[in-house]
């Protein structure tokens, strides 16, 4: 999102005149009413500036970084989730550890034979397995976390509410599931893609700016 010349200088000739009447700004500009209504109206409606009956328009405090980072915040799941690292629960732990590093996932979903999901493991469940059974003989299904205890988001949250998932949870990953079946893994989302899409999306408006 980016401000036009003529948006920016409305903004700041409210920001230091404030309140401010539709015509008042019209005739400190030179334009026409009509030709800065759309302005207006955009300005508005993505709440850099607030429209008061009878007082006129007035500066809401907010920016266009601001909003750059509502406007990230609102990236559905979908967008950042990558694919899921799936095992089955037969699998062992030495198996695991290989597929782990392998893929250079940081989490991997137990599923059973319909591929519905039965437990998930991380890179410390499986250090702390590796740590205290025979990794070559011992399945992954002893070492998971089993449900109820699995949380989940689908991939139509947006990322700031599977960011405070991770964060109140203190966990690393959550798994995507379909809207349909909450036992169909379709993704991962991590704190780490998160903050790399987070990251990217900055760099790119820095650029654009």
């Amino acid at each position: 999102m980016k401000l036009t010349d003529r948006q920016k200088q409305i903004v700041d000739i409210v920001k230091k005149r404030e309140p401010l009447s539709g015509e008042k700004i019209s005739e400190l500009l030179d334009i026409s009413r009509s030709t800065l209504r759309a302005d207006l109206s955009f300005l508005t409606l993505v709440g850099i500036l607030k429209a008061t009956p009878k007082v006129g328009y007035t500066y809401s405090g907010s920016d266009l970084e601001t909003l750059f980072f509502y406007d990230t915040f609102q990236t559905k799941v979908e967008a950042v989730m990558t694919s899921p690292l799936l095992l089955p629960q037969s699998t062992f732990i030495q198996d695991a550890i290989i597929d782990l590093f392998m893929y250079d996932a940081d989490v991997l979903y137990v599923v059973g034979e319909e591929k519905e999901l039965l437990g998930v493991i991380s890179r410390k469940d499986l250090l702390r397995a590796a740590l205290n059974t025979n990794i070559n003989t011992t399945p992954i299904a002893v070492c998971m976390t089993r449900q109820p205890h699995i949380k989940t988001c689908h991939k139509d949250m947006n990322i700031l509410e599977a960011a405070v998932i991770l964060q109140d949870l203190e966990i690393d990953s959550l798994p995507v599931v379909d809207e349909d079946d909450d036992k169909a893994v379709i993704g991962n989302i991590t704190k780490s893609s998160l903050l790399d899409f987070i990251i990217r999306e900055a760099r790119k408006a820095e650029v654009s700016r």
